[in-house]
């Protein structure tokens, strides 16, 4: 029966995880936008159903009753190691024990946090049921310890302490109470997970240190906890929040609402506001970064979102007739009344050409580039006409009415400027 009920568990667990991959979706937004505007994308985030990174604490009773406890994670625990694995491969175990207050070991760790499965065995096979004297234990003093230094947590782990018993605490216990043990499993942002073998919440203890640091309680029986303990590590509760990384100056980013608490293995849904501001640079593409903390830890590549906005160039190009040179190279308004030299300018294209229309006709030249010199001769009976020019005069253009500029950008933007002969 041990059998089939563990196997059920690994089916879930793999099956869950083929059908909903963990990370968040989309993982990409690639988009234009117009400057001083903005947009919203539904986000999905697919929590795993082991939190990410772990660091587990199993925290055995080892007093009398527990025997057949202790022979059940002796038989399984290989298998809770590898089905943790499979959905969290940086997870490390220890292996902590209680026994009563008056117990030659109240309190033990029989070893450290580790990915070795052979080293976390050999200290499961070194636990052996004995002594225990009254009813209540010794666990609150245990959760203190495990929480003051006895275990050397790694930086940004989800930490979880799985407590293994049947029976309440001693409290205070070896001079701690239960709120100096919930203070200090706070202050690490640990979780407890009790798996309760039989009246470990019979003061309402167990209740009260898992509501205060996000854990459970399981029931099970002797035979039945490592089950029970694959079932309570992928039912917690886990809270995601967008971490906006970075974002380039022009772009910013917010998210509806700013966390939210899910059981593991579950989705949760945000609303992405992405704005882009009025002097975002146009033309270029801005980028942010944002990850998905999982209980305050970040999830890993598949929580990565990256953001890559281009912001579409809406202002169109300038064009002007200025003074040009004669062909002998000097301008002079007074006396080279004809003479222009056709600019534009354009916020993203460094070079917009220029098209040269007749007003008062269908005819157009060009396109020529800017700091192009001309001269313009305007001939209202003359067949509108472009030929060379000499000296510092690319072209002589001949028009009936006045030369229209017209220039457009890559983006479409358009703009024109008249140019007439002066009398």
């Amino acid at each position: 029966m041990r059998f089939s009920i563990t196997a059920a568990v690994l089916s879930a667990l793999a099956g869950s995880a083929l059908g909903n991959s963990p990370g968040v979706s989309p993982a990409s937004v690639n988009q234009d936008a117009n400057p001083n505007s903005s947009f919203n994308i539904e986000k999905v985030v697919n929590t795993p159903e082991i939190p990410p990174k772990p660091d587990i604490v199993l925290l055995v009773d080892v007093t009398g009753s527990m025997s057949g406890a202790i022979a059940n994670v002796k038989a399984n625990l290989v298998n809770v190691i590898s089905t943790v694995k499979a959905s969290q491969p940086e997870a490390e175990f220890a292996v902590a024990s209680f026994g009563d207050i008056n117990d030659p070991n109240p309190f033990q760790v029989r070893q450290d946090l580790t990915a070795d499965p052979g080293a976390l065995q050999a200290a499961v096979n070194t636990l052996s049921a004995s002594g225990g004297g009254d009813f209540p234990e010794d666990w609150i003093n245990a959760l203190f310890k495990v929480s003051t230094g006895s275990v050397s947590f790694r930086p940004d782990s989800s930490r979880v302490v799985v407590l293994v018993g049947d029976a309440p605490s001693h409290d205070p216990s070896g001079g701690h109470t239960l709120a100096d043990a919930i203070t200090a499993l706070k202050a690490q942002n640990i979780r407890v997970l009790a798996v309760n073998v039989g009246q470990l919440d019979f003061s309402h203890q167990a209740t009260e240190v898992t509501t205060a640091t996000g854990g459970s309680i399981v029931p099970s029986d002797a035979n039945s906890v490592s089950d029970a303990i694959l079932n309570g590590l992928k039912n917690l509760d886990v809270t995601v929040k967008p971490d906006v990384v970075s974002c380039d100056p022009g772009l910013t980013i917010a998210f509806a609402p700013t966390e939210t608490t899910v059981p593991s293995g579950s989705a949760t849904t945000f609303t992405e506001t992405v704005n882009v501001t009025s002097d975002a640079a146009q033309g270029s593409t801005l980028h942010c970064s944002v990850r998905f903390l999982l209980n305050g830890v970040p999830g890993g590549d598949a929580f990565i979102q990256s953001v890559a906005i281009k912001v579409k160039d809406v202002t169109p190009p300038t064009a002007e007739c200025k003074d040009g040179p004669n062909p002998a190279g000097t301008t002079n308004p007074d006396n080279n009344a004809n003479f222009w030299t056709l600019t534009s300018h354009d916020n993203v294209d460094p070079s917009v050409k220029i098209l040269v229309r007749d007003s008062a006709s269908d005819a157009k030249f060009g396109p020529y580039e800017p700091g192009t010199n001309i001269k313009l001769v305007q001939a209202p009976g003359a067949t509108p006409n472009v030929k060379a020019g000499s000296g510092a005069v690319k072209w002589q253009i001949t028009v009936k009415g006045c030369a229209v500029l017209v220039v457009k950008d890559a983006a479409g933007n358009e703009s024109t400027a008249s140019c007439c002969a002066r009398p």
